[in-house]
């Protein structure tokens, strides 16, 4: 186990295993940590604010490196959601990519840590052969994680090192806790419709719905703020803030288990099929996006 603590503001980040090899992000004045797991897809295993925890991870997944990880908050690039038989094209040839996409199968590496007034830690990706297979241009992502005054701010940047414009999608997928039998939230956010893919229809949507018996996800269409909350257990109001490019939310849950997943992307599912909203990052450019946890 190794540790980097500041005394002068007690922030931490310490290092320990558990399967895999875990960094744990502290701030015990407000009771918040966050643990990530660099060769798990860079996933966010937990996010404690103010002594609640807000996320649900079942560790048999996570523990298993032949499973998706069901639980934490999985980073969704260079798309979101299902491809029809995991097939797309792009200038004429086809590539095969899993559901929401490579980063989250993919290890990735520690490029920075800070505990000097925040608890941060700075994950990084790079494009590889293996992952030209299935998306074939060169990308960076840097992810700081960044944990101050019981929030958690996760910084994005989407960097073309290439020579040909980058087609991307990104997303997340937090697993919020909940209880199984209570699925029905009210979400504030100016949304008025939502599309279902339960039944493929557009329709109004009046600030709340019931994910519980619902197989399939729903999407929030049209959002002008770029927030959302709910309340996920008795007490507990999660605030989620993020970029204005994350023009849908998708909300999910499967029925009987104890979570409901409240997902910012930044576009539809299949859309590297579509191309209609896909986010293009020029040679040498880097798009800068950010997404934040609170609890009130």
């Amino acid at each position: 186990m190794s540790e980097e603590r500041n005394e002068r503001t007690a922030y931490e980040v310490r290092t320990y295993t558990d399967g895999y090899f875990i960094y744990e992000l502290s701030e015990p004045s407000t009771a918040s940590k966050v643990l990530l797991c660099p060769e798990r897809g860079g996933i966010m295993l937990g996010c404690q604010l103010h002594g609640r925890e807000l996320l649900y991870l079942d560790r048999d997944t996570f523990l298993d490196p032949a499973a998706n990880i069901r639980g934490g908050n999985p980073v969704l690039f260079p798309i979101c959601g299902q491809l029809p038989e995991l097939t797309y094209t792009w200038e004429g040839r086809s590539y095969r990519m899993p559901n929401h996409g490579i980063a989250r199968t993919s290890a990735w590496e520690v490029a920075a840590v800070d505990s000097d007034g925040q608890a941060a830690v700075t994950l990084v990706l790079r494009s590889s052969p293996a992952t030209k297979e299935a998306y074939p241009f060169d990308f960076e992502l840097r992810f700081t994680y960044r944990l101050r005054d019981g929030v958690l701010a996760i910084e994005q940047e989407y960097r073309n090192p290439g020579n040909t414009a980058m087609p991307m999608v990104a997303g997340f997928h937090p697993y919020f806790r909940c209880e199984p039998e209570r699925k029905q939230f009210a979400f504030a956010t100016d949304a008025t419709r939502y599309y279902d893919y339960n039944d493929r229809e557009v329709k109004p949507f009046a600030g709340s719905v019931d994910l519980g018996p619902l197989r399939e996800a729903v999407a929030l269409l049209d959002a002008g703020a770029a927030a959302i909350a709910f309340e996920p257990a008795d007490g507990m109001r999660v605030a989620l803030a993020y970029s204005h490019a994350f023009r849908y939310v998708y909300l999910w849950s499967v029925p009987g288990k104890p979570f409901v997943c409240v997902e910012p992307w930044t576009a539809r599912s299949n859309e590297m099929n579509r191309q209609q909203e896909l986010l293009l990052v020029e040679p040498g450019e880097t798009l800068r996006l950010g997404l934040e946890f609170s609890i009130g």
